[in-house]
């Protein structure tokens, strides 16, 4: 598929069209960790994670203080509650403090209150069964980074600066950073970096070099 054989468009401009898309996924357990069964959306504090749910989670420490364990767990219900499945905007904004921050680091943009929570059935509505591969997690006290993989099926639709892109059923499976930053309990800043030229690749679109190097 090319999207751009007419007019290039630069690499960072289609970026920017996907910004924020990193957040609105889930990690690969089934159920929340922090939320085994009870509803998703609550303002209550998330409870501590069990010594069963450790386990599960890819982490390279496993010697976790109570404080970094109930950091975690407010960092996997953000993720179980961005799933397409159960999306619950309220408590997803609600977890970060009034002047916290997601920063998609690549397409440079950032989200603040009400928009934190944009981003999340904007996701769905291009990957539905959108999760994420957690690899590896590491908790270091009110900051923790998470190597995963955003994986999913391109079977929505995405609007581009070149006319709307209709998924075509391929798999997606993106490399992404994640660096989550906490303090008492609440989101200070996300700061995301996600592998959109693979993504991009995954959906089928290939930048039009030859006509960017044309034009010039």
């Amino acid at each position: 598929m090319k999207l751009l054989s007419r007019k290039s468009i630069t690499a960072a401009t289609t970026v920017a069209v996907l910004g924020g898309l990193a957040i609105a996924a889930a990690p690969s357990q089934a159920t929340s960790p922090a939320h085994p069964s009870a509803p998703a959306h609550s303002s209550t504090a998330v409870p501590d994670l069990t010594p069963e749910q450790l386990a599960k989670l890819p982490l390279t420490n496993r010697h976790l203080t109570r404080h970094e364990r109930q950091n975690l767990a407010v960092v996997l219900r953000d993720y179980y509650v961005a799933e397409g499945s159960h999306i619950d905007v309220p408590t997803f904004v609600d977890s970060f403090t009034k002047d916290g921050v997601f920063n998609d680091m690549v397409a440079g943009q950032a989200y603040r209150g009400e928009a934190l929570g944009a981003v999340l059935p904007y996701m769905k509505g291009l990957f539905s069964d959108v999760h994420r591969d957690l690899k590896r997690i590491t908790v270091n006290g009110d900051t923790i980074s998470i190597e995963l993989s955003i994986d999913g099926t391109f079977d929505g639709r995405l609007q581009t600066p070149a006319g709307v892109l209709n998924g075509n059923g391929h798999k997606v499976a993106a490399p992404t950073a994640d660096f989550w930053y906490l303090k008492n309990g609440k989101v200070t800043m996300f700061n995301c970096f996600v592998g959109y030229s693979k993504m991009y690749s995954d959906m089928g679109v290939d930048f039009d070099w030859a006509s960017a190097v044309n034009k010039h």
